[in-house]
């Protein structure tokens, strides 16, 4: 049985070409390298382009869409799994319990609201999973030096780097996941007596 890693990325169809040649190299490296994808279920944007280069090149995607946006006629039709939830919520945990990884490609409020969830469920050691950022085009570089700013007001502890990694490339991921050992990192509660 394939691995699985939940792809959280946009649902816009008005990005530059870069961003979609990206989607489908990763889909496409997926089903290459044995894993299938469970996303967020739409056949648009980023979202659509890796779930037919997944196919397209043998693997298996699970789509997992709430019902009011299936209803708007968005929904990845050609999905192995199609899952209809009541609400974002049930979408969420459904992604995260059927994932072995997640990837964040470039997306928007929801994209950056999934990931972070599952990176913070990380550092409260709820999960050990692999957390990566695909940092196409550079799009997560603002958001890598915001943590950074986490780190240096001791908001976060230095060592929780160490939960996610930024991914230059597609065949950079793959790389990773392929020696991934979970890193020991510190509690996330700091105590000053």
């Amino acid at each position: 049985m394939n691995k699985k890693i939940t792809v959280y990325c946009s649902s816009s169809d008005a990005l530059e070409d870069s961003y979609y040649r990206a989607a489908h190299d990763m889909g496409a490296l997926m089903a290459k390298n044995g894993y299938d994808l469970v996303f967020g279920g739409s056949n648009v944007g980023l979202m659509g382009t890796i779930a037919r280069a997944v196919h397209s090149n043998g693997g298996k995607v699970t789509g997992v869409i709430p019902e009011f946006m299936h209803n708007r006629g968005i929904a990845y039709e050609a999905s192995n799994e199609l899952i209809v939830t009541t609400d974002l919520r049930e979408r969420k945990k459904i992604m995260e319990n059927r994932a072995d990884a997640f990837v964040a490609m470039p997306g928007g409020f929801g994209t950056l609201e999934e990931i972070l969830e599952v990176l913070t469920l990380k550092q409260l050691r709820s999960h050990t999973k692999p957390v990566i950022l695909l940092n196409v085009n550079g799009f997560f570089d603002p958001l890598a030096a915001f943590f950074e700013l986490l780190y240096d007001g001791r908001f976060a502890k230095e060592d929780h780097r160490d939960l996610y990694f930024v991914a230059e490339s597609c065949e950079s991921v793959f790389e990773f996941l392929g020696s991934y050992t979970p890193a020991l990192v510190s509690s996330k509660w700091t105590r000053i007596n």
